[in-house]
């Protein structure tokens, strides 16, 4: 493919926080094919942290205002018609987003190859991500090929915590009594992206933790208050709450202090492994939503995945309910923690 020489690349991941950790390799493999490259990221203002700062990185754009309201069409265009790029690479697009590209005129626009307005992208990649054939970042770093890469086998995100937020993250621990104890951290939410263990769990193995001695801080995103008093009520009250928001850099120091992190499929969790933390995870069996697609990219993990043909309402047929994540039990869970506790690697799939 005959691709001119780039000097002004932008990558757009306009979703959500895993998926824009998911993304970061991009940016390495960019950098080893054009090393003297200026390289953008637009992002929703909500995950710029995760970008803020990188290595390699040259410009962060928000998609959106901190109130999360997207930018008018005029606006984000005026932006991108100053910063002169001559590629543009969508990783997840709409059509919003594709015509943003056309309109500024950007030469070289790659994404995607089976949507409607694909027309719109003048280097086009055909592939089928539903299918759940290749993982997310590998989907994102087949992009790249559209500009001459060859991105290699290094597909695992690294998040680097900058003292600052080590810091703070410290003093976050001071306040909840946790700075002296190795502590396990639970995310019991999921921002709806997938099926979930149910929070009644969360809670019944915090308080089985809680017998043996570890600590459990329970974490959540905005709107999740409810869920998180629910396994701390489940949890006898053994379980601590997160009593403040945080920044995103900041709980990526937090999570990076934890003994083991243990959660549903959410971007917190690719927070963890990218910081290096092992990884307790719960998936469901549906393709598109399987740890094939959205695992966690790290060798320290035990992921639960139930089967679907063990499932007694699906009966190996499509998902209809959260049945099949009841197949996963609370002591097989600890189990987990603990391994991954007593073990520096640990890789392992349950099913």
């Amino acid at each position: 493919m005959n691709v001119p020489a780039l000097e002004n690349i932008l990558i757009v991941r306009t979703d959500r926080i895993g998926d824009v950790v998911l993304s970061l390799p991009m940016i390495d493999a960019l950098k080893a094919r054009y090393p003297s490259a200026r390289i953008g990221f637009l992002v929703r203002s909500y995950t710029r942290e995760i970008v803020s700062g990188r290595d390699g990185l040259n410009l962060v754009l928000l998609y959106d205002d901190d109130r999360g309201v997207e930018k008018p069409l005029r606006k984000i265009l005026a932006e991108l018609r100053r910063h002169r790029f001559d590629a543009i690479i969508v990783t997840y697009p709409t059509f919003r987003l594709a015509l943003l590209a056309y309109l500024a005129g950007i030469p070289l626009r790659v994404g995607t190859g089976y949507r409607w307005y694909s027309l719109l992208f003048n280097r086009r990649i055909y592939e089928h991500r539903k299918t759940a054939e290749k993982h997310e970042a590998e989907y994102n770093l087949s992009l790249l090929t559209a500009v001459g890469c060859q991105p290699g086998t290094n597909v695992k995100p690294v998040l680097e915590t900058g003292g600052d937020a080590l810091r703070e993250a410290e003093t976050v621990l001071e306040e909840h009594g946790l700075r002296a104890n190795p502590f396990v951290i639970l995310h019991p939410g999921s921002g709806g992206s997938a099926r979930d263990w149910r929070p009644a769990h969360f809670g019944t193995l915090a308080a089985r933790l809680h017998e043996t001695g570890i600590r459990v801080l329970v974490t959540g995103g905005p709107g999740e208050e409810a869920l998180l008093a629910q396994v701390r009520a489940d949890s006898n009250g053994t379980a601590t709450i997160l009593r403040r928001p945080l920044s995103l850099k900041v709980l990526a120091a937090l999570i990076k202090s934890a003994a083991v992190f243990v959660s549903n499929s959410t971007g917190p969790l690719h927070i963890a492994a990218a910081v290096g933390t092992p990884v307790v995870a719960f998936y469901p069996p549906i393709r598109q939503c399987s740890s094939a697609r959205w695992g966690p990219l790290t060798d320290r993990k035990i992921i639960f995945e139930p089967s679907a043909a063990d499932c007694p309402r699906c009966k190996g047929g499509a998902c209809q309910s959260d049945v099949c994540m009841e197949s996963i039990r609370v002591e097989d869970v600890q189990k987990a923690v603990l391994s991954l506790m007593r073990s520096s690697t640990s890789v392992a799939r349950v099913p």
